[in-house]
């Protein structure tokens, strides 16, 4: 038992390694940007870090009453320096970060839609259309928002959080040591509910799936719906899909909620040790009012990194669970693909022949068609006959290698349809679905398949031959 545990952890890590890697290329190709992104990022912090100390010695100025208007102005001055670089390099790093996560948003969709489109038409028959359009939107944001917003706030988590500390130790060493006393309790907490995070993650994203199925069903067949007055069904389908998706995220809302206010507990309670320690240390003269005043900023800055822990482990949970989603549909292999070494083929000049066909749909043990031996010669009509569901469809469907044969062959002059590329055989066939389907745009883009180079004469030449 104990073994098999392991090994589906084990395939779990694996999985989700393969998944994150989907995002080295776009971190490798943009190195320069990100280390540009980075370093802005971390000058930020420091310059935040740098206002309490000029505040520091504006209170301590002010406390022994030695400091004059023109110390004023200049400390004045200097803050707003630093607010002025803190502006400026937040603009930096914000184009240079956030801009990396639209192209790594661009990039995985195009790639997820490059890939359906390579899948055969047997994956469409299994897949259901909600669940593709959930990856390709819902799945998409959560990654950009993970290689995004992610990345900073874990990167502003470590940093920040980091030289905070080290300032506060410069102020005061024991004091400080008392403040990161609760630490080791948010690291602790962060790993208990991360892992829970993840799976709620991906059952909230498939109940997302399931409910954008529903409602693309609905829209597609209103004509069936409303004629046979199945509205109210329709409405019960999508109310039992919406009450499914609500429940899988309060489940998730009971796991983040309470793991973002022990964020601010765990912050709160430092803040309660420096009032009273440090309180007691400016009292006794240990530290100064402006260090006093400068640590309590410090802490304050603090609570950003502890707080961004929990929402960084948030992004990534979210965006892993997404990225494992979109990486199991790019590691389906197309079912039919081209050939080792494809035979070329110019053109069909004299029969299409069906030698013994045998097929069965994919996931099902039916034959739908077999042992057909048909040969149809050039200038020859062929009409097929039969009742619905006696595979007329499936036997045209398979000359273009929409589905390939379980048996037999199907051959063009000779030459077996699986030896030529998929491309070369397709761009020689015509095929007129029995359903209609009419693509967003006008009239011409749907005659011309968006081919913009077609001339007027033989659009309009096409559409009165088949008018």
């Amino acid at each position: 038992m104990i073994f098999f545990l392991s090994c589906g952890r084990d395939s779990g890590k694996l999985r989700s390694m393969k998944s994150i890697a989907l995002l080295y290329p776009y971190f490798r190709n943009n190195r320069l940007r990100i280390v540009v992104g980075l370093l802005s990022l971390m000058a930020v912090d420091l310059f935040q870090l740098l206002i309490p100390r000029v505040v520091k010695q504006v209170v301590d100025g002010l406390t022994v009453f030695e400091i004059t208007r023109s110390g004023l102005l200049r400390y004045g001055l200097m803050i707003l320096a630093l607010a002025v670089g803190i502006a400026t390099l937040r603009y930096v790093w914000r184009l240079c970060l956030m801009g990396l996560s639209r192209q790594v948003e661009e990039g995985i969709r195009n790639r997820l839609f490059d890939h359906l489109q390579r899948l055969s038409a047997g994956y469409f028959s299994q897949a259901r259309t909600g669940d593709l359009m959930a990856h390709a939107t819902n799945d998409i944001n959560h990654i950009r928002m993970a290689s995004g917003m992610g990345m900073v706030a874990l990167m502003d988590a470590v940093v920040m959080g980091l030289t905070t500390i080290a300032f506060m130790a410069y102020i005061n060493l024991r004091l400080t040591a008392f403040v990161i006393i609760p630490m080791p309790l948010i690291v602790i907490s962060t790993r208990f509910f991360s892992r829970r995070m993840h799976g709620a993650y991906e059952e909230v994203q498939g109940a997302f799936s399931t409910m954008t199925e529903v409602v693309r069903e609905r829209f597609a067949g209103i004509r069936i719906i409303k004629a046979y007055n199945r509205e109210a069904e329709s409405v019960s389908s999508l109310e039992a899909a919406s009450r499914q998706y609500i429940r899988t995220n309060l489940h998730l809302i009971r796991i983040t909620g309470a793991f973002f206010p022990m964020m601010i507990l765990f912050s709160n309670l430092g803040l309660t040790i420096v009032i009273y320690l440090g309180g007691r240390q400016t009292i006794y003269g240990t530290i100064t009012p402006g260090d006093f005043v400068a640590f309590i900023s410090y802490l304050g800055m603090l609570t950003w990194p502890m707080m961004a822990l929990g929402w960084v482990t948030n992004l990534i949970q979210r965006g892993k669970a997404s990225l494992d989603r979109v990486n199991r549909i790019l590691e389906t292999p197309p079912a039919i693909h081209d050939p080792d070494r494809p035979v070329p083929f110019r053109r069909l000049s004299q029969e299409i022949r069906f030698e013994q066909v045998r097929f069965t749909y994919p996931a099902t043990d039916e034959t739908v068609l077999g042992g057909i031996d048909v040969r149809i010669r050039k200038g020859q009509t062929l009409g097929i006959v039969g009742p619905p569901g006696s595979g007329k469809s499936s036997l045209v469907h398979l000359i273009p290698r929409l589905y390939d044969v379980t048996g037999g062959a199907v051959r063009l002059d000779g030459v077996d349809i699986r030896e030529i590329r998929i491309d070369e055989l397709r761009e020689k066939i015509t095929l007129v679905p029995q359903e209609p389907f009419l693509f967003a745009g006008t009239i011409r883009e749907n005659i011309t398949f968006g081919d913009d180079t077609v001339p007027e004469e033989q659009l309009i030449r096409t559409a009165e031959a088949v008018a």
